[in-house]
């Protein structure tokens, strides 16, 4: 935590405690003890905070009366750390396009209140913050999800679903049994990891892609929870599999200042070139997803293996150049 939210910390102890020992504060705000000497002697001389060292007690505490006249205690403004304001407007945001029927209409109010309330406590209105404030959503697909509630009734009761799935790949819809293991909200869009009994394997389903779905009263195929990850989670993004290779990616000098600090995969191997250069290496299953991204890099990355992914690159560039000269 930062100095800002040792403040708020120490202060809370205090008033919670109304007596704190020195090794209190150290076992809470686990800094070293001439960090806390710091902060208490900031508290008392530059924001006035009556803390005083009560021998007696064993510990400190506020003075009930202030005597400095003039003197006013008031912390610093605190602010949220990103995932804290993060999490804060999107919970906003989703409660938002809610609307006022089904099981959560009395309560999305109530929930609106609090989220308000707590985005008004950093020294500035719910209002500001929404203004000065903004989460975009990219690649987000706008469409009604009219089986969710099916989706999300089989999963938690461990019903098998019997759906009409069109797969936007090839546009062709088949009929399917499923058994649902998770449900999973990638890049602004759900997903359903179930048990294929067609294909007879672990697949990924859009759920905006299920045309209808049904219930059954067939209890569903029961997989462990490392067996998902080992089949869906080993790959790059959200099309997975068992057979896994591994891409070798080349980044310029100049888009390595960018690429170097981001996650692709929590099992990715990076190392800094001597030219400035990045290598980046990551595992994948199926290369849909990994194509895209690897192309919105345009010549500031080069793809050193495997070949076949090589290929598959140099081919969409090559359709687009043709394209373009078509247009």
């Amino acid at each position: 935590m930062d100095r800002t939210e040792r403040f708020y910390k120490i202060d809370q102890l205090i008033t919670e405690r109304r007596v704190v020992s020195f090794q209190t504060f150290i076992d809470n705000l686990e800094v070293s003890p001439a960090t806390i000497k710091r902060d208490l002697e900031y508290l008392r001389n530059r924001l006035n905070a009556p803390i005083l060292w009560d021998r007696a007690a064993g510990g400190y505490r506020y003075e009930k009366s202030n005597a400095s006249i003039g003197s006013q205690f008031e912390l610093p403004g605190l602010w949220f750390n990103a995932p804290e304001i993060h999490a804060l407007l999107t919970m906003q945001h989703l409660l938002s396009t809610l609307g006022q029927g089904g099981l959560l209409g009395p309560h999305i109010q109530p929930l609106m209140a609090r989220l308000n309330g707590l985005l008004g406590t950093a020294d500035n209105t719910v209002e500001e913050v929404r203004k000065r404030v903004r989460i975009i959503g990219v690649g987000a697909r706008h469409m009604q999800l009219h089986h969710f509630e099916q989706v999300g009734s089989a999963l938690l009761r461990r019903k098998r679903l019997f759906i009409s799935y069109r797969a936007r790949g090839n546009n062709q819809t088949t009929a399917r049994e499923i058994s649902p293991q998770r449900l999973v909200h990638y890049r602004d869009n759900w997903y359903l990891d179930a048990w294929c009994h067609l294909r007879q394997e672990l697949r990924s389903f859009a759920v905006d892609s299920i045309l209808k779905a049904e219930i059954l009263e067939t209890a569903a195929k029961a997989l462990a929870e490392k067996t998902l990850d080992e089949v869906l989670g080993t790959g790059y993004g959200i099309f997975s599999g068992k057979k896994v290779q591994w891409a070798k990616l080349k980044f310029s000098a100049l888009r390595a200042r960018w690429v170097a600090y981001e996650q692709w995969h929590p099992q990715q191997k990076s190392q800094f070139l001597n030219d400035g250069s990045y290598l980046l290496e990551i595992p994948y299953a199926d290369d849909r997803e990994l194509v895209m991204d690897i192309l919105k890099h345009g010549p500031e990355v080069e793809v050193l293996a495997p070949l076949k992914l090589r290929e598959r690159i140099c081919a969409c560039v090559q359709q687009n150049l043709a394209h373009y000269r078509k247009v």
